[in-house]
């Protein structure tokens, strides 16, 4: 247990995550830092996403709420409770809209909850745009959880509100960030991040900017000393306050599987046998072409090189036609169901991962000393290859035709030339030398009572719990 259940908590929080694994992993992370310091811990989710959430947190006190998903969404297959489940990537402010119709149910399960034991504070992610109303009903601040880190948030406040992408000719062109000189960025980098301002996922957008402004500060999944630059611009100006308490994947216990799966049997294996092996995952939201993996298929088969792919069965089919396995046997294998990915990140003889860049899989690939090969795919992913390729130096990029780091359609021989250079070459050595660098500062971050995030969190509880607030609308 995280902390002891028979004890009365001075504080209680509630916590809610959106409705995706990357966005829920990091706050199931966060309460169990809380639960460390004393205190009571509510989770909301839905019914769909509670066993996965409770069988995550079994071993602690947490309280879980669930609230039936809105059934006649539009747009939204019935039964789909997380974005990973979506079709297309396309409904994704669809589904945002949609979990507004629970917000009736989540302020009736809150009046009974605070009649009980009284919150000190609600964090819910920016997309639960719609919950800063609800805790403010009940006189409580809200915090946001942010998916992004600093660098990405402090880039595109910069790029937007100065208006910097106006004026480039192409989408490849490289402008110059005037408050971050140091810092070149591309139309490109920013495709993704904007909906279509005249489409309707912009009302949607708006309604979280306006959420996000007058919430008391963000919860950030960083640490100062990865990037206490952007932490410090964005908190030296007069706007929600940003608390950096990460990485959050370093506060989750390590359990061994009580059987391991063959991937695992896998990876013991070649580090038995001395090798190193490129683990390949895209998450669980890129939407990757036939056509585009075909391409790494052939890239990651004439690389020579050990790989682990984990994808998805859809994605799996298109390569197997062709006996892909076959010709890699030995030292390739596909795993077409969902991991842990810090059990594979952690083995020793894991020297490279060619990564999509989504924040939660560069942080625990910093984590573990683990050196990236960015491809970018979807949403804010092109800044974060940025950050991981150029400002702190632990990554290399995939071959791109462009400046933006995130790359259109990638030939088999560019992949093949940029797996090769981050597993034997020599920008691939200095990668894995400093990124290892890194990892120890994100465990001294981490480190109990003296750890730079450990006291931020502090920090957090002491402001929120122990002063009055004001709640603004």
């Amino acid at each position: 247990m995280d902390t002891n259940s028979s004890k009365i908590s001075t504080h209680h929080v509630v916590l809610f995550p959106f409705m995706s694994k990357g966005h829920t992993i990091p706050i199931l992370n966060l309460a169990r830092l809380l639960l460390r310091r004393g205190m009571a811990v509510t989770m909301f989710t839905t019914t769909g996403n509670r066993p996965f959430i409770s069988e995550s947190l079994a071993d602690t006190s947490v309280c879980i709420i669930d609230i039936p998903f809105p059934q006649n969404a539009p747009e939204i297959p019935p039964g789909v409770e997380s974005t990973d489940l979506l079709p297309s990537m396309s409904l994704f402010f669809s589904f945002c809209k949609a979990t507004k119709q629970m917000q009736p149910m989540v302020e009736e399960k809150l009046q009974g909850l605070v009649q009980v034991q009284p919150v000190s504070f609600m964090v819910s992610d920016g997309f639960l745009w719609w919950t800063l109303e609800s805790a403010t009903k009940f006189g409580l601040p809200r915090l946001v959880f942010s998916g992004m880190n600093q660098f990405v948030s402090c880039v595109s406040r910069a790029v937007f509100e100065d208006r910097l992408l106006d004026g480039a000719e192409s989408d490849d062109e490289l402008i110059t960030v005037t408050r971050f000189p140091w810092i070149k960025v591309t139309r490109n980098d920013f495709n993704t991040v904007m909906p279509n301002p005249n489409g309707p996922t912009m009302e949607v957008f708006i309604d979280q900017v306006k959420s996000m402004s007058n919430s008391v500060g963000f919860i950030v999944n960083s640490f100062s000393e990865l990037e206490k630059v952007y932490i410090d611009n964005w908190n030296s100006e007069k706007r929600p306050k940003v608390w950096c308490v990460g990485p959050l994947c370093l506060a989750e216990p390590e359990l061994e599987p009580q059987k391991k799966p063959f991937w695992i049997q896998w990876l013991d294996q070649k580090l038995a046998q001395g090798c190193s092996v490129l683990y390949v995952a895209f998450g669980s939201q890129a939407e990757v072409s036939s056509e585009q993996l075909q391409q790494i298929a052939m890239g990651l088969q004439e690389s020579k090189a050990n790989f682990l792919w984990v994808l998805r069965k859809k994605e799996s089919e298109s390569i197997l036609d062709e006996g892909f396995e076959e010709k890699v046997k030995g030292r390739g294998i596909l795993v077409k169901q969902w991991v842990d990915q810090r059990q594979i990140l952690k083995y020793q003889c894991i020297e490279g991962f060619l990564s999509h860049c989504g924040w939660n899989s560069a942080l625990e690939s910093i984590c573990y000393g683990v050196p990236i090969l960015a491809w970018p795919m979807i949403a804010e992913q092109a800044l974060n290859a940025r950050m991981v390729v150029e400002e702190i130096k632990v990554g290399l990029r995939v071959d791109s035709t462009c400046n933006g780091m995130k790359p259109g359609f990638v030939k088999w021989d560019g992949l093949m030339k940029m797996v090769k250079e981050l597993m034997e070459g020599e920008m691939g050595k200095q990668v894995r030398k400093r990124v290892k660098e890194v990892a120890e500062l994100a465990k001294m971050a981490m480190a109990d009572s003296d750890g730079s995030s450990w006291q931020t969190l502090d920090m957090l509880i002491n402001e929120l719990c122990n002063k009055k607030q004001d709640v603004r609308l």
